[in-house]
């Protein structure tokens, strides 16, 4: 697969560099930095909290559940 380096913006190759999908060393540590400094962030969680709430509440009874199967 062929892109451009998210920081560089040189191409890169997943065949061919080994830092995929960044051109280099270098690339892949400045973004790293960029994460620990707080420069990237979650725009936005992945999931409303309510959902959390209601997958946990169920989890319980689909454990039961399986284990009923089990038996």
């Amino acid at each position: 697969m062929k892109l451009k380096c998210p920081i560089c913006k040189e191409p890169t190759d997943s065949e061919t560099t080994e830092e995929f999908p960044f051109c280099s060393k270098r690339c892949r540590e400045h973004d790293l930095g960029n994460w620990a400094t707080g420069k990237y962030k979650v725009s936005a969680p992945i999931m409303d909290e309510s959902e959390l709430e209601e997958l946990m509440a169920d989890e319980p009874t689909k454990s039961k559940a399986a284990e009923d199967e089990d038996e």
